[in-house]
């Protein structure tokens, strides 16, 4: 996975991960969230875990309604189109998701607490779980 900064988007597997949000919508984000939390599943490889945190800025920004952190712009048109609460089932999983990707069985944090930008991410991950919960 091609990292580039600490926000949801600044990686390779999210940015394909956005166009597949485009193509298949909520289901997407379901199945980004399902694959992380797979029991089958003993660890979290970089590119679930981006994934999955992609899925939930994606709900984050659906719940909240603040979309500045969703740069692109088919994205926002794409979330502006949904009914008010439609992805709200899903709080629930991407909390629980979040919770496996930064947990010790996941690649991120570990791959973060390597870099200066380590506290940046965790930051923008504890601000994720706040608002999904």
């Amino acid at each position: 996975m091609n990292t580039w900064g600490t926000a949801a988007f600044d990686n390779d597997a999210a940015k394909m991960f956005l166009q597949e949000v485009l193509e298949d919508g909520a289901f997407a984000l379901q199945e980004a969230f399902e694959v992380v939390l797979d029991p089958d599943t003993d660890f979290v490889a970089q590119e679930e875990g981006a994934r999955a945190v992609a899925a939930a800025e994606v709900l984050a920004a659906h719940l909240s309604g603040d979309t500045g952190t969703i740069f692109d712009a088919a994205l926002r048109d794409w979330l502006g189109q949904l009914e008010a609460g439609e992805l709200e089932p899903m709080r629930e999983l991407a909390s629980e998701a979040l919770e496996r990707v930064a947990g010790p069985n996941s690649d991120l944090p570990e791959f973060w607490a390597e870099t200066e930008d380590g506290e940046v991410w965790t930051g923008n991950m504890a601000r994720l779980r706040e608002v999904l919960e």
